[in-house]
This record gives C-alpha cells, structure tokens and sequence, in this order.
C-alpha cells in the first residue's frame, strides 16, 4: 500500500508537466488546472497586444480562465516566442485563439512553424469555431537525440523551440495563450463542448451516411429513406404500340377504294 502510494505521489500533475507558459498579451495568470502562465515577454518589443475581447464573454472556456483568450498578440509581419528545453522527450504545445473582432470567414488566415515545421496551416479561427470561441490548437512533438519531430518531420534542435506565427494573406497572425508541456495529446484539458460544432460533425457524419460503397470501391449516393413495396409499377408508355396503328390502317383501307372510283369517273 504504501510503495502504491508513493509512486501515486511520484507522478507529476499537470501543472507541473508544463516548462513554459505565456498569458499572450496580458499579465501573469494561474488558470483552473494551475498552469502559471507568465506576463507576455514580448511586451514593448514586438507586435501589439490588444485587450479587444475583455468586452466579450469567451463560449467553451471556464469563466476563471477567459483571459487566457480575451487577450492576444498580434502582429503586421510573422512573430515568435521562443521555448528553451533542456531535456528530450514526449512534449506538446498548446496554442490558444479567439476570434474577437471578425465575424466572418477568411479575414484573418495564417499559418503556425515550430522551427521549421509548418504545423498548422491556413487557421481560420472564426470558420473552426465562430466568434468569441475558444479554440486549442494541440501540437505533438518529440526531442530525441538531438533531434526535433513533428508530424513525420526531423531537424536539429539546438535547445530552443520557436513557435512561429506566419503572416498570411489575409490580416495579421495573433495568438492569445500558449504553453508547452512534457506529456502526450491525452494529457491535454479539451475545452468545454461546442453545441454548433457537434451539431455539425453530426450533419457530417450523417450526410457520409448517404453514402454507400458501390462497385470497385465507388462511393454512390444511398436512399434516405428505403421503403419496401411490392413490384415496380409498369410504366404506362412502355405497352404495345400496335393499337396506335390501327386507326391508320382503317384510314388507308377507306382512302384507296375511294380513290380507285374516282379514278374510273
């Protein structure tokens, strides 16, 4: 009982998984998990902060833990924070958005590097979730040997991590919290649900339920609603024309006697 318990005690929380945390464009916090994330350290060096969405309640988010996504930076060119890590491993970044001030899609597009790595590519915060909605964007890598992995990629690592936010053709990249911490994507809180979004996958999951697989692997649209009845019902224009030429006929037989007497006249 005892050694069960020490190696329960032995096991790091959450919080203490976590090397590096940053409350991006706003002061120090402890969120609800008791992640400490510090003051921005770009603060009056690069980019702009902003405070925009103070005004907005933040959906899928704990009440206490708003502020990790009301404040954000931004900035008119890509920007970056960089994470020192001392020791190899299992490790994932969490990236945290809100779109505050758009209210539609494809008004602020770009992308996410760790070092050289694209890893999120073309994020369209209010298309993923709406307006002033949170949204994680969970990163796994590893650091074995030297060496950074990430999505089937490998590079040197050099003992930092830069989390790059990549300008793209659309407005400004912004980011409103991030953190990275020793562990896997399981280890990682989910946001609270998204009715709009479960709906959705929902009509997704249903609409590829219409589908069914044809011959040579084809997909073929499926009936919604299968209906067992009797034998088809024949169709009406599909019987014999010979009827139709019967009056014909009578014509013809009437019209050439006709025209044999007055031929004799």
């Amino acid at each position: 009982l005892l050694a069960l318990c020490g190696a329960a005690a032995a096991v790091p929380s959450l919080a203490d998984r976590v090397i590096w945390a940053v409350n991006c464009g706003g002061e120090a916090h402890t969120d609800a998990h008791g992640i400490q994330y510090k003051k921005d350290p770009l603060e009056g060096k690069l980019g702009k902060a902003s405070d925009y969405g103070m005004r907005l309640p933040i959906l899928r988010s704990s009440p206490e833990d708003q502020i990790l996504y009301q404040t954000e930076r931004y900035n008119e060119d890509s920007f970056s924070y960089e994470v020192p890590i001392r020791e190899e491993g299992e490790y994932v970044v969490v990236l945290k958005f809100a779109e505050v001030y758009f209210a539609q899609s494809q008004q602020k597009v770009f992308d996410v590097k760790l070092n050289s790595h694209f890893v999120v590519k073309d994020l369209d915060i209010f298309d993923k979730v709406g307006h002033s909605t949170a949204h994680d964007e969970i990163v796994p890598f590893s650091i074995v040997k030297g060496k950074l992995s990430v999505n089937g990629e490998v590079s040197t690592f050099n003992g930092k991590l830069t989390v790059e936010f990549v300008k793209g053709y659309y407005d400004n990249p912004k980011v409103c919290g991030l953190y990275v911490m020793k562990g896997t994507v399981e280890d990682v809180p989910k946001l609270q649900p998204h009715p709009g979004l479960e709906k959705k996958e929902e009509e997704e999951e249903e609409e590829e339920e219409e589908y069914e697989e044809g011959g040579e692997g084809k997909k073929t649209p499926a009936a919604k609603h299968r209906v067992q009845s009797g034998p088809r019902t024949p169709n009406p224009y599909a019987a014999d024309n010979s009827s139709l030429m019967f009056p014909i006929l009578v014509s013809f037989g009437v019209f050439i006697p006709t025209l044999f007497c007055l031929c004799r006249l």
